[in-house]
């Protein structure tokens, strides 16, 4: 084998690029090491052109479970299957910053592949990014990178910021931010950013620290592939006939700009002027091949030159100006637990709320955790229908998976704690019409069903998609972007919080990079778009409804001691399932704490409780008792104290003198008050006399009463 290897230090570890030859045939290749996370990354260009009319990237990351050293998998599949949503947004955070460094208008395939070979304690979806980077900086690929990616973390007691939070630091949560960047050249490219209702200029401090580590990763790259870096090769990028662009200057460019700024929403008004420009090419016998992709780039200037020079926007509105709200809680049928229907312009997001059991929540069983269960959910759903258009229907993509992710990580922060709400919770997002931000839209939708739904939020949450137009060295901040705004301009900056701070934020660049000044700016411009809508949430609903829905179920919690959690379930689970049985709860789920959280509808759920209380009381000497007598015999009674427990009363315990026997004293069936006299080894033991000192005298006993008729018996 052959190999040479590259080291630094990074946040107190050492990462190493290795290049080998184990991937011979990869355009570019390189095994990253960080602490005992192994990932191996290759970039490879096909020889011929793609028919696609678009720049075709794909990135897979490939979760491998022998990469944690167990055999995982299913019970009766023990390979990988389809990629987990874990595996999905990390392929996607790489592809959404090498995907800008890019020459668009190339029509030759790329597919960078990320392997993880081994995972420790360390995150492999930062060294993904890096591992892509470097894979493609050596490679013969065009390419405009190296770029940066670090992970930075606070602890929420101290304040310490943690340079790649472990697994551990991040899943215990003790951090109350988290934030994941990648950029080149001191500006940012790529954002995911979790938090707990953190400030603006908190995250921008952030955004800063995570510039200056970006500078010393693409050192480290650039001084590889100065040593070992292939000469890039030198693609053909197809022009359009000069024809072409004669007649759009002289009969389209005017009516182009005229139709854009026409005050109307969405793009399909603008996409008619297309349509009709490249039948007019071929009417007049103009190759139209390249013409699409021209015609588009007269779209992105024109919108560009009309928003930093002119001040004009696509639709009429200001740049700061959000488009027209509207905002419901429930109101669509009682069978749902809470919905929430949300407009913001086009954009138009019905979501549902589903609340069950413990049970209901989802069992992990990734290549990084194992059997953890999220008790929190939310997924997105984008049917063709939302933007005019014909598709498949059902199943979800790439792009669901990270909307609904993104909406979730914007309101997990104000999902109350489990002792509070046992409840698993479901929402999910219907994007029923979209033009621009549809899943800011959920965030502001699932935030109504969740009031709707009684779940007790800490405070609502909103989101906003805000966007930039860079010409030359100026540009245009435009909050609540729309249609073609989405489409052509320079930023998709997502960003989601309360009127405390942010929760979530996410972002995508069509530039190099974007510098921390304009970030800075998109923050305060989009923190006053998110009170706006908080206010229109909250006209709707203020607060979350007193009382969850009549059709969610009853969960009653108790805490049993761990040593009788076997009790409980009995020998094959017989206990437990005739409690089940017997009450018609849902399900009874055992925590290892001795939590038990039992679920069920019309009070079945409190019956089954008074069953587990009862098998699992532990009496108390002193304890006073109503007691049922089940069996007499010569040395006392024993009497049921409930549906589990018995004890019994000796003979001694019933009258301050002695009995010889209990004939006629005591009769099977009958309640009698008692004290629990002592509890030894698991058998208790009653006593008559403590609870009513009288109770011989009433029962009309006497001291030798009980000896003279015995004596009379006997002549």
């Amino acid at each position: 084998m052959q190999k040479k290897s590259f080291s630094m230090e990074l946040a107190g570890k050492t990462l190493t690029a290795e290049f080998n030859d184990l991937t011979a045939h990869a355009n570019g290749s390189v095994m990253l090491r960080y602490g005992e996370t192994v990932i191996l990354v290759t970039a490879v260009m096909s020889a011929r052109e793609s028919a696609a009319n678009y720049f075709p990237l794909s990135v897979e990351f490939e979760e491998k479970f022998y990469a944690a050293g167990q055999i995982l998998g299913s019970r009766f599949q023990r390979r990988e299957g389809r990629p987990s949503d874990e595996a999905v947004l990390s392929a996607r955070i790489v592809d959404r910053t090498i995907r800008p460094l890019f020459n668009q208008k190339v029509r030759r395939d790329v597919q960078v592949v990320v392997t993880v070979l081994a995972v420790g304690e360390d995150d492999p979806d930062v060294l993904g990014v890096i591992g892509a980077s470097l894979a493609l900086s050596v490679s013969d690929i065009p390419w405009a990178g190296p770029v940066g990616a670090i992970r930075i973390g606070r602890t929420k007691d101290t304040g310490d910021v943690v340079i790649n939070p472990t697994y551990l630091e991040r899943k215990e949560g003790v951090l109350d931010v988290e934030i994941l960047a990648c950029g080149k050249d001191g500006t940012i490219n790529m954002i995911e950013t979790s938090a707990h209702e953190v400030s603006e200029q908190e995250i921008i401090q952030m955004l800063q620290q995570a510039a200056g580590l970006h500078s010393e990763i693409e050192a480290f790259q650039k001084t590889i592939v100065t040593e070992i870096g292939k000469t890039k090769q030198q693609l053909e990028v197809p022009t359009v006939q000069p024809e072409a662009v004669t007649l759009y200057e002289s009969e389209f460019a005017e009516k182009l700009y005229q139709t854009i700024f026409s005050n109307q929403p969405g793009k399909d008004h603008i996409y008619e002027i297309k349509k009709e420009y490249l039948k007019t090419l071929i009417e007049n016998e103009i190759d139209p091949t390249q013409a699409d992709h021209f015609f588009e780039d007269k779209i992105d200037e024109t919108l560009h030159q009309g928003a930093v020079a002119e001040n004009k926007r696509a639709d009429g509105r200001n740049m700061d100006e959000v488009r027209p709200l509207f905002a419901q809680a429930g109101g669509v049928s009682p069978v749902l637990h809470g919905s929430g229907i949300f407009y913001r312009g086009g954009t138009h997001i019905f979501t549902a709320l589903t609340l069950g059991g413990p049970e209901a929540a989802q069992m992990l069983d990734t290549m990084e955790s194992r059997d953890e269960k999220k008790r929190f959910m939310h997924h997105y759903n984008f049917p063709p229908y939302s933007v005019g258009e014909t598709g498949r229907v059902g199943g979800f993509n790439r792009r669901m998976i990270g909307h609904g992710a993104l909406a979730e990580k914007a309101l997990a922060p104000l999902i109350p704690e489990q002792s509070v709400f046992p409840y698993t919770i479901r929402l999910v997002s219907e994007t029923l019409s979209s033009n621009g931000s549809s899943s800011m839209g959920s965030v502001c939708a699932a935030t109504l069903a969740l009031m709707d739904g009684g779940v007790p939020i800490k405070r609502p949450v909103a989101g906003i998609a805000s966007g930039v137009m860079i010409l030359d060295d100026k540009h245009a901040l435009l909050t609540d972007i729309q249609g073609p705004e989405d489409e052509f301009g320079d930023m998709d900056f997502k960003v989601a919080g309360t009127t405390e701070g942010v929760t979530a934020i996410q972002m995508d660049v069509k530039v190099s990079g974007i510098p921390i000044t304009i970030l800075s700016a998109a923050l305060e411009k989009a923190k006053a778009a998110r009170l706006h809508i908080l206010e229109t949430i909250t006209n709707s609903l203020a607060a979350p409804r007193e009382t969850i829905s009549p059709r969610a179920p009853e969960i009653v919690v108790l805490k049993i001691n761990e040593d009788q959690i076997g009790l409980v379930i009995g020998s094959g689970g017989k206990t437990i399932n005739g409690i089940k049985d017997d009450s018609g709860v849902d399900e009874i789920s055992i925590e290892e704490d001795g939590t038990v959280y039992i679920t069920g509808k019309n009070g079945s759920a409190g019956t089954a409780a008074d069953k587990i209380k009862a098998l699992t009381k532990i009496y108390q000497v002193g304890e006073r008792v109503s007691a049922t007598v089940t069996r007499i015999a010569t040395f006392g009674a024993f009497a049921k104290l409930d549906a589990f427990n018995e004890g019994l009363i000796h003979i001694s315990e019933i009258a301050p003198f002695r009995l010889e026997n209990l004939d006629g004293v005591l009769q099977e069936g009958e309640t009698v008050e008692v004290i629990v006299a002592k509890v030894e080894g698991g058998k208790i033991g009653l006593s008559i006399k403590q609870a009513d000192p009288d109770f011989a005298v009433k029962r009309g006993l006497h001291p030798g009463t009980r000896e003279d008729k015995n004596a009379e018996g006997n002549k």
